[in-house]
């Protein structure tokens, strides 16, 4: 595979000495040499072995479990004491190559490398220097970092908070609910897998675009519950919560806590009055691409989501909107379950793993816009 177009400034670095350790599912690694270190003391780390030779470093990468679906999470925190360039090499077990490399200073602000794709191991170099350098398949969007957006949004557009529960390992799961006047609930979820990023960079701007719509906030109650997941964000897996479960696809039995939390505030929501009327979920895959529910399934009202998709193309001209509608039944995917319980049209809003971070945001911007409008249209057109 050709190198990639994106560059980091470099300079040399060549090391001598070779170490190896193994890493606990803890995420708490290190290896080093004389001259370079690697730890992965943060959340969302992982590196299962590593090994330092020379200028180069040699990573494994496995999943929390088998199966799983193929989506091979890394990052690590790479310095040395000498400012150079070294090679990486990842190799993926139980999975194949996915994200591509990215490289941070502080965290915010990230560059994609190139890299090439060597049977079947991904090769990238990096420049270092004494200070820590993050290395991830994506940017890394943290608990830490809910917590901050969440505690932001809560005190900027007077939001209450909800506690749902708590994860496996005792993570909160936390709503934050924007409280209209009406009996109408829109419910809007994310990171129920770990790695799916762009989902999330996807969701933030979402979220406070519909905040900012006073009109929408009046007639339509807003439930968030952007990190069902905690545990898994924390742990850097690939795609399951800690007891090795996928859960989307626990919107059937509701056996794990995570979200077992989400329907019991749903019920009680319902118990209350409350009409839960529609449902967008954030996710990433390979391509931009919203998964539906099918009109002509007794959904009410029958269009809602087309013609939010329609609003959407117009708005976006030059983002190709590709709807794939789909009726899987008993399953336990989020937009099934919604959709058959309550009656309502769900959505699972995918955006592409490497889409341009820039079109991701105006896109999102742009959805929100779109449902609020169709939403606000479909309570006039009821009346």
């Amino acid at each position: 595979m050709l190198f990639h177009k994106h560059l980091l400034s470099a300079s040399l670095l060549f090391i001598c000495c070779t170490l190896h350790a193994s890493v606990n599912f803890d995420g708490k690694a290190r290896c080093q040499s004389e001259s370079l270190l690697l730890t992965t003391d943060f959340e969302s780390a992982r590196v299962n072995d590593c090994k330092i030779n020379g200028n180069h470093v040699s990573i494994s990468i496995k999943p929390e479990n088998k199966p799983i679906n193929s989506s091979p999470w890394y990052a690590f925190k790479l310095q040395a004491t000498t400012a150079g360039e070294v090679t990486v090499r990842v190799k993926y077990y139980g999975g194949k190559h996915r994200y591509h490399p990215k490289v941070s200073v502080d965290g915010v602000n990230w560059t994609a490398l190139p890299y090439r794709i060597k049977n079947g191991d991904l090769v990238f170099q990096v420049t270092l220097s004494d200070a820590p350098l993050l290395v991830a398949g994506q940017e890394i969007v943290s608990n830490h970092a809910y917590e901050n957006w969440m505690k932001t949004i809560k005190t900027r557009f007077e939001l209450t908070s909800v506690s749902l529960g708590q994860s496996v390992q005792g993570r909160a799961i936390t709503a934050l609910l924007s409280k209209g006047q009406s009996d109408k609930y829109l419910l809007v979820i994310g990171r129920q897998h770990p790695p799916e990023i762009t989902g999330a960079l996807a969701y933030f701007p979402f979220s406070e675009t519909l905040l900012e719509n006073s009109t929408f906030r009046q007639h339509y109650n807003i439930v968030f519950v952007p990190n069902i997941n905690p545990d898994g964000v924390a742990l850097g897996h690939w795609r399951h919560n800690v007891n090795g479960v996928d859960l989307n696809r626990d919107w059937k039995h509701f056996k794990q806590p995570e979200t077992a939390a989400i329907k019991q505030y749903l019920d009680t929501i319902v118990k209350r009055g409350g009409k839960i009327t529609y449902g967008v979920d954030f996710h990433s895959t390979h391509h931009d691409v919203f998964y539906t529910m099918p009109q002509g399934k007794g959904l009410t009202p029958d269009d809602t989501t087309v013609n939010w998709l329609e609003r959407l193309a117009l708005a976006e001209p030059n983002f190709t909107v590709l709807d794939k509608p789909g009726h899987n039944p008993g399953r336990g995917v989020f937009k099934q379950w919604l959709s058959d319980t309550y009656g309502v049209h769900a959505i699972t809003y995918e955006m592409g793993d490497n889409t341009n971070r820039k079109v991701i945001k105006q896109v999102a911007i742009s959805a929100a816009n779109t449902l609020s409008e169709t939403l606000l249209n479909q309570s006039k057109t009821a009346k």
